[in-house]
């Protein structure tokens, strides 16, 4: 008896079906997997909001200078940090890398009011740093150059974000005596 003669559909057509339904299953669970995975609607596919702090020699030479050198990307702990794209208004001269905590650089900051004839100051690839720890990250501040640069980092970053930006800064802006 014919499988056609009990109304049933012939069995090619029910293995041609049940495969396309496996296949469809199986691109739909990808699809998912992989949109997770990109990132599909996280943080850094989200333009980063920043609070806008006195930077007023942020649209210097100096300042201009120091961001179109810095990296396109940072190494923290073996990790590839990404650029991020900062919401509007943005504040001028600042960059930031990674997520879900960003690297954040600001240039052509004020004098940080940390920094005193007292304060002990860190080397880091011929660049003099100020640490201002708060609550779990550090922003550090460039203090030996004619702007103010700070980089704050979350507290789980590596040093390679620090290591890169002084060479950036080493680079780009000559050392100056420090101002008090």
């Amino acid at each position: 008896m014919a499988d056609t003669d009990t109304g049933a559909p012939p069995k090619a057509v029910l293995v041609i079906a049940s495969v396309l339904v496996f296949a469809l299953a199986a691109a739909v669970v990808v699809f998912a997997l992989t949109k997770n995975s990109s990132g599909g609607n996280d943080a850094a596919n989200q333009p980063l909001a920043l609070v806008s702090v006195p930077a007023p020699q942020a649209g210097s030479a100096d300042c201009k200078n120091l961001i179109t050198g810095v990296p396109a990307t940072l190494t923290s702990n073996g990790k590839e940090l990404s650029p991020r794209t900062l919401a509007e208004p943005a504040p001028p001269s600042t960059v930031a890398w990674g997520e879900p905590d960003p690297v954040v650089l600001r240039c052509g900051l004020e004098r940080p009011p940390e920094l005193t004839p007292s304060s002990q100051l860190r080397m880091v690839n011929k660049v003099q740093w100020l640490v201002v720890e708060q609550g779990g990250s550090a922003t550090w501040y460039a203090v030996d150059r004619a702007v103010y640069v700070a980089l704050t980092v979350p507290g789980n970053t590596g040093t390679g974000p620090l290591q890169a930006i002084s060479d950036a800064i080493s680079a780009k802006l000559p050392a100056k005596p420090l101002k008090f």
